[in-house]
């Protein structure tokens, strides 16, 4: 199967990036009295971190550090099931098990997108593990464009801790099934990308952590690749 690249304008591109900036330095000035207190709470509490940062794949291939709040305890990363983290899992820190639910842990990366590592909408960015379980010829055309803080994959796999816990080998299923997947959607985006599907997915993903049992994300999923058949009950 082959698709063709969605040609995107000098003038999109223009118009994308400077929403980017508008929509996340708004953001944090309008997040701020927010932002404070969270930032403050975890000083005090856990083990006393305030950021999370990771190293993830970005455009062309290169790295760079991504931005959350800590969640997590610190060596969560080399305890349990590593860089997955399921539905109650034991390593996520009380005051961070509510910002992963209301997604507030991903707040800072709205710098990211500042920075210019980040924009508001492309594929989510992996770590190399991740990346690497991606179809080459998938991993090819992520890594022509900005990944997201969000996108088709964040949207379709909010819930994404729950589905890894409900099968018998989270590790496995993860890196056979739903990371392969998630390669072949993030190539529909970036083969589709035009200013109307990133603004049609800012408001998506508004609509899915804000009205989580509503199934917007479906209306989305009915235009994508189909899903394997193991993924499919849990979408």
């Amino acid at each position: 199967m082959t698709h063709k690249v969605s040609q995107v304008s000098i003038q999109t591109r223009v118009l994308i990036r400077a929403t980017d900036i508008l929509l996340s330095g708004s953001a944090l000035l309008l997040l701020a009295p927010l932002l404070a207190p969270i930032m403050l709470a975890l000083r005090l509490t856990g083990e006393g971190n305030v950021f999370f940062r990771q190293r993830r794949i970005g455009k062309k291939g290169r790295e760079f550090e991504l931005f959350k709040f800590a969640t997590m305890l610190k060596n969560s990363p080399s305890i349990g099931a590593g860089e997955l983290t399921l539905a109650d899992d034991p390593r996520v820190l009380p005051l961070g098990r509510f910002l992963r639910r209301a997604k507030l842990n991903e707040l800072p990366q709205l710098l990211n997108i500042l920075k210019g590592d980040l924009s508001i909408i492309g594929p989510r960015p992996q770590t190399s593990r991740f990346y690497n379980s991606y179809r080459p010829e998938d991993r090819v055309y992520v890594s022509m464009v900005r990944p997201g803080l969000s996108g088709v994959g964040s949207v379709l796999f909010r819930d994404e801790e729950k589905i890894i816990s409900e099968v018998a080998d989270p590790i496995r299923f993860d890196e056979e099934v739903i990371t392969p997947y998630k390669g072949r959607i993030e190539r529909w985006f970036v083969c589709n990308q035009s200013v109307s599907l990133y603004f049609e997915l800012i408001i998506t993903t508004l609509l899915v952590v804000l009205c989580p049992r509503r199934g917007y994300h479906r209306r989305l999923l009915i235009r994508l690749p189909p899903p394997p058949e193991a993924l499919r009950r849990f979408l």
